[in-house]
């Protein structure tokens, strides 16, 4: 059985925004937007790679218990 979505996940969602939040902020007061632009992308894309792959497991789920 796959493993249950557990709180971690989370845990790791909000660690990424907190990082993200505050490389923006000493990027942007340092005058360079461009670069802080590009964190708060990454971070976007790592979060979605994250949650993608979340959802991708819930559908392998119903597939199986489903029988589809």
């Amino acid at each position: 059985m796959k493993k249950v979505l557990s709180i971690d996940l989370l845990f790791k969602i909000a660690a990424i925004g907190i990082l993200v939040a505050v490389l923006h902020q000493v990027l942007v007061r340092a005058g360079r937007e461009d670069q802080a632009m590009m964190t708060t992308l990454a971070g976007l894309v790592i979060v979605l790679t994250m949650v993608i792959q979340e959802i991708s497991n819930l559908f392998d789920t119903v597939r199986t218990i489903f029988d589809l």
